[in-house]
């Protein structure tokens, strides 16, 4: 089943409450998915810095010397700890530095996604204890993506669960399952692709990332998605500025959508929409099958 969500702000007022929407709308569809959870925040981004959003089974141990043991190996930073999870600083430039010194001084720390105003908390457990955990009804931000799993064909993890990210600013969530990820998995890593799981999402958003560092444009990428990805899906993609939806030609997957001219709303079901602010008087759709819908925080200014 799996359940997801998805929330694109129009009217900048609602970003203090980002977060409490999100959480709220998450913890409505917890019977979709009782293994897992996790939510993408993109905020504001600090001018010249990039976050990386990284993970510890032992947090109490690995975290709090992070930034000073960084800094001793040439990497100044600042480390903000949010339970698991702790969101890493460091100048914009050096984001790709944080990966291969983490894997020589922290090797069991994992990176859960990073970027210039994305960050990513999910763990193994039901929406409202994620939400409550990472504190994540106190974020605020312009536009968010999550999900509640119920793991089908991998291990119910950390790593397993969604959001997944593979592109700075990139990450997918997804309901249903792919048939041909093991040869689309294969050709990416001719591509230059790194996997971390066996997960079939993981390798849908390093495809999405694949097109997009060719130069295509989200909706582009959706669109070859269409021919390069067997299955039965629904995708909601987070960029850097906006948010995709792309649902499989035959679109199985239950998928409901609402628009006002304060936001665009996902959702696997109506009733994770229900409480949104101003929701009866949406326009209230059901996305169609093989049909790419994207809105860009770009295109609105």
């Amino acid at each position: 089943m799996c359940g997801i969500v998805g929330l694109f702000l129009k009217d900048p007022a609602l970003e203090p409450k980002l977060g409490e929407l999100l959480s709220d709308m998450l913890i409505t569809l917890s019977d979709r998915g009782p293994d897992s959870a996790g939510i993408a925040i993109y905020g504001s981004a600090t001018a010249g810095k990039a976050k990386v959003t990284v993970q510890s089974g032992k947090p109490s141990e690995e975290f709090p010397d992070l930034a000073a043991e960084l800094a001793a190996a040439g990497l100044p930073a600042e480390v903000k700890i949010k339970s698991t999870h702790a969101v890493v600083e460091v100048e914009v430039g050096r984001a790709d530095d944080v990966r291969p010194l983490l894997e020589r001084i922290r090797p069991s720390i994992r990176i859960m996604g990073a970027g210039t105003s994305v960050e990513i908390f999910k763990e193994v457990g039901l929406p409202r204890d994620v939400v409550s955990r990472f504190d994540i009804r106190s974020m605020s931000g312009t536009h968010g993506i999550g999900h509640t799993r119920m793991a089908t064909e991998s291990a119910v993890t950390t790593l397993g669960a969604h959001p997944f990210s593979t592109g700075a600013d990139q990450c997918l969530v997804h309901n249903g399952s792919l048939s041909n990820h093991n040869n689309v998995r294969r050709e990416l890593i001719r591509r230059g692709m790194v996997f971390e799981t066996d997960n079939d999402t993981e390798v849908a958003a390093a495809y999405l990332s694949a097109e997009m560092a060719d130069r295509k444009s989200l909706g582009q990428a959706l669109e070859n998605a269409l021919d390069d990805l067997d299955g039965f899906y629904t995708f909601v993609v987070g960029t850097s500025t906006g948010f995709g939806v792309l649902r499989d030609p035959i679109a199985c997957k239950p998928a409901v959508m609402a628009e006002t001219d304060a936001y665009v709303a996902f959702g696997s079901e109506y009733r994770a929409l229900a409480s949104l602010p101003g929701i009866e008087t949406a326009r209230v759709w059901e996305p169609e099958p093989a049909t790419v819908y994207f809105w860009d925080h770009r295109q609105a200014a």
